[in-house]
């Protein structure tokens, strides 16, 4: 039975770390978001995503190597570099070259709306299939999460056949979330693998792309200029997927995505203190208010009681020992 509660305790305090793992990923993420919109100015976005994920592949490599994961990575049957293939494409090439090429045609309040909505493709996914289970507590906590994304993108809901490629490209990348959690969980795989599959066969694919499209000259014609903004951008791509694989190793998928949402309101803020350099308004309206305060309301019921489908154990007695040890002696957990 000791055996059993320790087992449980390693378990919880594992998920507590992916959640600061994921927490801290959405806080990269709001950042990067809003240093993109410098970066990507002047660039052909396939050529822009390659370059990016190309560095980030290289830099994985270097850590795996460096780090002790090089072993496992030389050791990975013929079916599991399937499955890295699988989660670079699906989450590494043709979601990006999509939502790029609608991004660039369509609505932006509403492309970005859709886009924002990865967490509930990414729960109605992990339901199905891989049987995670969502009480009401986490969905009132996702429905908050909605209402806070609609308060500050303020969608018009003007659709287009462009707006399909962003839609789409958020189903591919929550398919991708599962099948990634899928791979992380069955084959005991690390989030640091998982990470370089994603970026490595997706720069691969995506240079097929522009090979086929006359693009890939482009990547070895730019200006130091643009070489700068690659290695910027990269740098946050890199601790992005460092951090959020190996915390969706830990946590459940619906979680996570859930938590990644926190990134909209930090790149907001971002922008209402660097509007003058941005060109947008720094002030603070009554629905963006309303948005940030929703979105961190529901990331609290989210967190506070999502379930860990990986080990059935409340994680909060590990902010309060007695708890822990009662469970010990009584055997209620």
């Amino acid at each position: 039975m000791e055996l059993k509660i320790n087992n449980k305790i390693k378990s919880a305090l594992d998920y507590k770390t992916g959640l600061y793992l994921v927490f801290f990923t959405a806080l990269v993420s709001g950042f990067s978001i809003f240093i993109n919109s410098f970066g990507v100015k002047g660039f052909d976005s396939s050529v822009f995503t390659f370059s990016k994920n190309i560095v980030v592949a290289v830099l994985l490599f270097a850590v795996i190597a460096a780090f002790g994961n090089y072993k496992e990575l030389m050791t990975l049957r013929l079916n599991q570099w399937k499955q890295l293939a699988i989660i670079g494409l699906i989450g590494g090439s043709i979601p990006f070259l999509l939502f790029f090429k609608g991004l660039q045609m369509a609505n932006s309040a509403t492309s970005g709306f859709i886009q924002k909505l990865l967490f509930v493709f990414v729960a109605v996914f992990a339901v199905l299939f891989l049987k995670e289970k969502l009480n009401k507590k986490f969905i009132a906590g996702a429905l908050l999460l909605m209402a806070g994304t609609y308060f500050m993108i303020r969608p018009d809901f003007v659709f287009s056949a462009w707006q399909l490629l962003i839609l789409v490209a958020t189903i591919f990348w929550a398919a991708e979330t599962v099948y990634s959690k899928h791979v992380l969980k069955s084959q005991k795989l690390s989030g640091n693998i998982v990470a370089f599959g994603r970026m490595f066969f997706g720069s691969i694919f995506i240079f097929i792309f522009l090979a086929f499209t006359g693009k890939a000259g482009i990547v070895l014609g730019m200006n130091l200029s643009q070489y700068f903004w690659i290695l910027i951008t990269a740098g946050l791509l890199f601790a992005y997927v460092v951090l959020y694989y190996n915390g969706l190793k830990l946590v459940n998928a619906s979680t996570a995505a859930s938590i990644l949402v926190i990134a909209a309101p930090i790149t907001t803020i971002l922008s209402w203190m660097f509007g003058s350099a941005t060109g947008s308004a720094s002030t603070v309206t009554l629905f963006d208010a309303l948005g940030i305060i929703s979105i961190l309301a529901g990331i609290i019921l989210v967190v506070l009681y999502a379930k860990n489908a990986d080990a059935s154990f409340d994680v909060s007695v590990l902010d309060n020992p007695s708890r822990a040890e009662g469970a010990k002696h009584n055997g209620r957990h």
